[in-house]
């Protein structure tokens, strides 16, 4: 019973790692890389569509990214998507692939950015800190229903903890290599 909350819990931790190293993988850093764009929605014959089902995304210099799309006629309805988001990126059409120059970054974004990656790594620490909550609650109801032992709440409370510590170091780490990525030059 406390064995199963446990990887209930963990496999929940996990998922909220997983989506905060999505949730970065598209924050800018100074170099190119394809999770910059992958995920941009593009409208495609009427429905949105992510970029990475649309076109291949490669990097041909460590400051440009190539979208070179499958479909040649889409790839007006890419470059207005691209121009569209909130990267602040330009992209160069020469009729069959977009080039995309990417531009260093000036202090006052790295700031910003480093405080953006902050917050999320924050938000992911409160989502760890909810499923530790909710496990807690569960067993303190498998205790109430006397599915186990006061003892055997009180391990798996620990082992809820340990868990959740080791969660929030992981979000912790990755959250300083990002911000080391973002800061360097």
């Amino acid at each position: 019973m406390i064995n199963e909350a446990v990887q209930d819990a963990e496999k929940r931790m996990k998922s909220a790692l997983q989506a905060l190293e999505e949730d970065l993988a598209g924050i800018r850093t100074g170099r190119a890389s394809p999770a910059l764009i992958e995920k941009l929605s593009i409208e495609y014959y009427g429905s949105p569509v992510p970029l990475m089902q649309l076109a291949t995304i490669s990097v041909p210099e460590p400051r440009q990214l190539l979208i070179k799309p499958f479909d040649a006629t889409s790839i007006k309805d890419i470059e207005k998507a691209i121009l569209a988001s909130d990267l602040g990126l330009t992209p160069l059409n020469d009729g069959k692939v977009i080039r995309l120059n990417i531009p260093p970054l000036n202090e006052q974004r790295r700031v910003e950015l480093t405080k953006l990656v902050g917050n999320r790594c924050e938000d992911s620490r409160i989502a760890i800190r909810n499923v530790r909550r909710d496990s807690i609650k569960d067993l303190r109801d498998f205790e109430k229903e006397k599915l186990i032992s006061e003892d055997d709440l009180k391990r798996g409370e620990e082992e809820i903890q340990k868990l959740t510590d080791k969660m929030i170091e992981e979000v912790d780490s990755i959250g300083e290599r990002k911000e080391k990525e973002i800061m360097e030059v």
